[in-house]
């Protein structure tokens, strides 16, 4: 039987939701070996000037701990 654990992380970036998802994956794995998901729970977008200038992402990464 394996342990999983889950962390809670914010992530955000210029180019699109899956580019902010993808920054998080990468952040994580500087720190964070075996990550097995990501499950986005929130989706939030900054907009100026009638555009959207950052997408943000409240993101779950599970990952088995050794």
């Amino acid at each position: 039987m394996a342990v999983v654990k889950v962390i809670e992380l914010l992530s955000e970036s210029a180019n699109g939701w899956e580019a902010a998802a993808q920054e998080a994956v990468a952040e994580a794995s500087k720190t964070i070996d075996d990550i097995q998901s990501v499950y986005i729970s929130n989706m939030q977008a900054v907009v100026e000037n009638k555009k959207i200038v950052n997408y943000r992402l409240n993101v779950k990464i599970s990952f088995i701990v050794k």
